[in-house]
């Protein structure tokens, strides 16, 4: 089957948002001088840990990270603006990103960004990566009022690229939201291997292809 249209997820697929953390956590941590009385390699590895993989969103991992260092010197709403303000400044791609998503267009293969989260947000550290100009269309779940695995917002993202799912694909590391829940649908979906999900067997991703490296997706989209 010809692939005409290729989605893909944000966080832990084109994104490498462990690495983007880290880079930022670090940086914040060397700008307030007042997160300084904890040892910065502890405060990056409890933000780590509250974090949980970005399932927590920040405005509780802030307010138990002062708890738990008794820092009373500063208001977690300041920690949280700035984090909102300049994650996207720390945005890291995963490699043969940009190879990847050039090649697929000298192609004529359509792209789009279907990601959950908050849409300004996620759109910043989108536009971060310098891959804007190469998307056709971009969904991110607050701004589309849909959050995957709803089938509806894989619909609505086919139907602004004018394609049928059996012609398209789907990238994403979450096994539900981005794998079966794309697959569903009618799509082809491609697993980007995700160290986080406690999966010991790759079969139960029920993916029809999984990838370690970006840079094999061309192959498999293009039938080579």
């Amino acid at each position: 089957m010809t692939i005409q249209a290729v989605l893909f997820d944000l966080d832990g697929t084109l994104l490498d948002r462990h690495t983007s953390l880290l880079a930022f956590v670090r940086e914040q941590w060397q700008r307030y001088s007042e997160l300084q009385i904890v040892d910065t390699q502890s405060f990056v590895n409890r933000f780590i840990e509250l974090d949980n993989h970005g399932y927590v969103w920040k405005d509780k991992v802030y307010q138990q990270l002062l708890k738990e260092y008794a820092i009373t010197n500063i208001d977690w709403t300041l920690l949280l603006d700035d984090y909102i303000t300049n994650f996207h400044k720390h945005s890291i791609g995963f490699p043969n990103l940009m190879s990847m998503l050039e090649q697929l267009k000298e192609h004529d293969i359509k792209l789009a960004l279907v990601s959950n989260g908050n849409g300004q947000f996620q759109y910043d550290n989108f536009k971060a990566l310098h891959i804007g100009s190469l998307f056709d269309e971009v969904l991110i779940s607050e701004w589309e009022g849909l959050r995957k695995p709803d089938k509806a917002i894989f619909d609505r993202a086919l139907s602004k690229l004018g394609v049928s799912a059996e012609h398209a694909l789907f990238v994403g590391d979450h096994p539900d939201n981005d794998i079966r829940a794309s697959r569903a649908v009618g799509m082809k979906a491609v697993w980007k291997r995700n160290s986080q999900f406690a999966i010991v067997d790759e079969a139960e991703v029920d993916a029809d292809a999984v990838i370690d490296d970006l840079g094999e997706l061309v192959n498999i989209v293009l039938g080579h």
